[in-house]
């Protein structure tokens, strides 16, 4: 049976596909010093260069993709930076910045499964282009490139250094290694066998206990997605731990596969996703750091954070899931924290992009100075803001693109009037479908830009009640 391929699309954050099929050595060459000439088109003036900053991550090929990406932009005439190791995709951001290049390119596919490999665009403020942008892109593959007359240069260089130093001056990181050293914090990483490893070693100057460190293009079975289904290794260290150490607090943190996203566990072994580590990072930062800004928040974010952001007087602004549309807000207007759902998290005093080690350094900052286990912090936050809703998502794969087209054809043309029995009180349609209730809880029903999967989301006044409504909406989608 043939392969299909895909055509190249961008998705939320860049393009994705599978290794060999969608994602070949003939396709990214190509596209390469496509994306470099829309770069050079919308920052070619600020920058005042001709550099593009070339990274990758720890998956299957990530190198050898990475230098014939290197070598194809050189040859169409710019000057390549090609990282001389794995980073974390937020330091070839902030390398793009710091490098005052027209933006980078990095090889990654983030989350997604070991079959993908990917190229996300970054620009040279710092943080993913906007849809605008990618779109230039798409429209340029169809079109004949002129040959260029003289081939640029191309070196190496390390991107780990200026990218740990910058990330250090925002935090009280003495403090942070002060409350290590003394058996105050035990802190466990796992990072999913992708770029974050070494990462929190690196930023603190200390050995952290690093779990699932080593290369593993096939990441254990499972994909480098911080999930609960994916970290039984992390839960069993820090249960243990909780077992035998009588004092002092510990955290485990979750990197995805390129060091973007970010989840933790807490001191007595639960599950934290953004949707509790955001309400945190909000209230550590505007009221111990006393810093100002808006709050951006995705449509599949908690209904705890807009109360946040009344508590402390913060402007609220809400866009569709992807964090570009973030890092657009966050180059017109003042943001003290931007957060999705998934984990991306960013912070405007930073570069305008996802950050998982940046917010690490940030949760441990709000551990040290309150005393406090994480868990506690979001319980504070809970009773200050009166809400006790619980949330969960489910990942349903489809059994083809036309499936995927069918349920999307009777969302449009079958509006609901009720979900799981409760009444639809409005429906949201900026990023999917997204269903308020009688409740006062959501479900939002929106479909993956990369792989044939409907996510499903929702937020309700009790897990149960969670339960009941994801599964009524995959027994829909099964329908």
């Amino acid at each position: 049976m043939p392969v299909t391929v895909n055509p190249i699309k961008f998705g939320t954050d860049g393009w994705r596909g599978l290794i060999a099929a969608d994602f070949t050595f003939e396709r990214v060459t190509m596209l390469a010093p496509l994306a470099a000439k829309v770069l050079a088109d919308n920052y070619g003036d600020a920058a005042g260069n001709n550099k593009i900053i070339v990274g990758y991550d720890r998956r299957f090929l990530a190198e050898e993709f990475a230098l014939a990406t290197a070598e194809a932009t050189q040859a169409a005439g710019f000057d390549v930076l090609l990282s001389q190791s794995y980073a974390p995709t937020p330091a070839f951001s902030w390398a793009a910045m710091a490098e005052r290049a027209l933006g980078a390119l990095v090889i990654t596919a983030s989350h997604n499964p070991p079959g993908y490999l990917g190229l996300k665009v970054k620009g040279a403020f710092g943080g993913s282009v906007s849809p605008e942008v990618t779109k230039q892109i798409e429209a340029l593959l169809s079109r004949p490139q002129p040959s260029r007359k003289y081939s640029g240069s191309l070196q190496k260089f390390e991107p780990w250094s200026s990218y740990c130093e910058g990330l250090r001056k925002k935090v009280k990181i003495e403090a942070i290694q002060e409350a290590i050293a003394y058996g105050k914090l035990q802190i466990f990483a796992d990072v999913m066998h992708g770029a974050a490893a070494t990462g929190l070693n690196r930023l603190l100057g200390m050995e952290i206990e690093e779990i699932n460190g080593d290369r593993d293009p096939l990441f254990g079975g499972g994909a480098p997605e911080p999930l609960p289904r994916h970290l039984s290794a992390l839960f069993r260290k820090i249960r243990s731990a909780a077992r035998n150490e009588a004092d002092g607090l510990r955290v485990g943190f979750v990197f995805d596969g390129d060091s973007d996203r970010i989840a933790a566990v807490d001191g007595q072994g639960n599950f934290l996703s953004s949707q509790v580590l955001i309400p945190i990072l909000i209230a550590h930062l505007a009221k111990r750091r006393k810093m100002t800004g808006e709050v951006v928040k995705t449509v599949s974010g908690s209904d705890i954070i807009p109360r946040l952001a009344e508590l402390y007087g913060l402007p609220l602004h809400q866009t569709p899931i992807g964090y570009k549309y973030i890092a657009d807000r966050m180059q017109t207007t003042q943001v003290l924290v931007g957060g999705e759902e998934s984990g991306g998290i960013g912070y405007g005093n930073h570069i305008p992009e996802r950050d998982a080690l940046m917010s690490a350094l940030y949760l441990l900052e709000a551990i040290v100075e309150s005393g406090k286990d994480l868990g506690a912090l979001y319980a504070q936050l809970q009773e200050k803001t009166n809400f006790n809703f619980a949330y969960d998502r489910l990942d349903l794969p489809l059994a083809s693109m036309d499936v995927r087209g069918k349920l999307l054809a009777r969302l449009q043309n079958e509006p609901m009037k009720t979900v799981a029995g409760k009444q639809v009180i409005d429906c949201l349609d900026i990023d999917g479908y997204k269903f308020r209730l009688a409740d006062n809880s959501w479900l939002l029903i929106r479909f993956s830009g990369t792989e044939p999967v409907l996510r499903l989301y929702c937020e309700a006044p009790n897990l149960t009640e969670v339960r009941k409504t994801l599964t009524w909406a995959k027994n829909w989608a099964n329908s």
